[in-house]
């Protein structure tokens, strides 16, 4: 019987506390009058507040600097907010049906000045704060205020991110065993979810199961395509454990591939080889890219890949920073991001190899650890 490694223990009130400071310094620093948090991953990574369901009632957690955090809640959803676990930590205002949700929110703005909101943020709650905050008050977004908010994680953080990827690299390796050939994209889409939640996790967000002409569209939909002897298989599969991401990708061969098949797997192998050995400390976002750019480029796929080579991960499974041209962002210790380069034949197959990466004080470490060699399945 397989070990299951013991669940981490929660997150703290003083964690969560922590992390409010760490925000309303980083608003401080940016110039902000404080940041504006609805519902969504910053809620969640900010307070460990979930609200059951999305709702066209207000919920907005208000950081500004020098001021103690304020969460403003429907009354009706009052007592889940104070079980949330960063709740001691922070005031809570609650309004109740009837009564103008705004007019609870908008006297904490009432200095003015500008205000990050949050990316989850309903445009009809932006607006109706627009109508009622001081003249002075602003508004822009917080992805592009504080894009790295998130993207440095602590031990705790690091430690759910490597069991989320130990859980998504059992899943593959079982996945290997089952049969491919006769059966639907639907099917090994399922195995792969059932597997998911086998090993822990308790969100699967998507299953990607892109046989033959169908792995040349990165994001492509399993369907009731039949995979078919001689088919090459994009696997790209993940979800939460722990509340923190998974995102890993395998492409497999369904019987012997042809020469081509083997060579263009090889250098997408090589161009997520050389990317990941570039990660370290110092370099920028655009660099990882660019040198798996190069590769694929000198091997005369340079346009068939259509994408950018990463994506950072955490409480959700695609945030900042992005390995793409253009992003100049550093890398530091703590950043975990994905490694992904691809080719893409149209009306052929795809290829694309995965890995969640950390940078290290002196280097990197993959959170996913299986093999990237072309797996042969029946």
């Amino acid at each position: 019987m397989t070990e299951r490694p013991a669940t981490p223990a929660p997150f703290t009130t003083d964690d969560y506390r922590a992390r409010m400071a760490r925000a309303a310094t980083a608003a401080a620093d940016a110039g902000l009058a404080g940041l504006l948090v609805a519902p969504g991953p910053d809620l969640v990574w900010l307070t460990g507040y979930r609200p059951t369901s999305a709702s066209e009632r207000l919920t907005l957690l208000v950081l500004a600097p020098g001021h103690d955090p304020v969460l403003v809640v429907p009354t009706l959803e009052a007592g889940d907010a104070e079980r949330a676990p960063g709740a001691p930590a922070l005031t809570l205002r609650d309004w109740t049906d009837g009564q103008d949700p705004y007019a609870a929110a908008v006297p904490l703005l009432a200095g003015g000045g500008r205000y990050a909101v949050s990316d989850d943020t309903w445009a009809v709650h932006l607006l109706g704060l627009e109508r009622r905050a001081p003249s002075s008050t602003s508004f822009t977004a917080l992805g592009e205020a504080l894009p790295m908010l998130r993207a440095v994680k602590d031990t705790a953080e690091l430690d759910r991110l490597a069991a989320a990827g130990a859980a998504a690299d059992a899943a593959y390796e079982k996945i290997k065993n089952v049969r491919f050939a006769g059966r639907r994209e639907t099917d090994i889409a399922a195995d792969l979810a059932a597997l998911l939640r086998e090993f822990g996790h308790a969100q699967v967000d998507f299953t990607v199961v892109g046989s033959g002409p169908n792995g040349a569209d990165p994001h492509h939909e399993a369907d009731d395509r039949v995979i078919a002897d001689g088919d090459m298989v994009v696997l790209d599969f993940g979800g939460l454990k722990h509340g923190y991401g998974s995102d890993t990708t395998r492409t497999v061969h369904v019987g012997e591939p042809t020469a081509e098949e083997r060579r263009v797997h090889e250098v997408v192998r090589e161009a997520q080889e050389r990317a990941v050995r570039a990660v370290r400390p110092g370099p920028t976002c655009q660099d990882v890219d660019r040198v798996a750019r190069e590769t694929i480029i000198e091997a005369g796929y340079g346009d068939r890949f259509i994408h950018r080579t990463g994506h950072g991960i955490g409480v959700t499974t695609h945030e900042p920073p992005y390995m793409v041209e253009g992003e100049l962002q550093p890398l530091v210790p703590g950043m975990c991001f994905s490694v992904e380069p691809g080719i893409y034949l149209p009306g052929r197959f795809g290829v694309r190899i995965e890995d969640i990466v950390t940078v290290t004080d002196d280097g990197v470490r993959r959170l996913n650890t299986t093999s990237r060699e072309l797996a042969i399945v029946q």
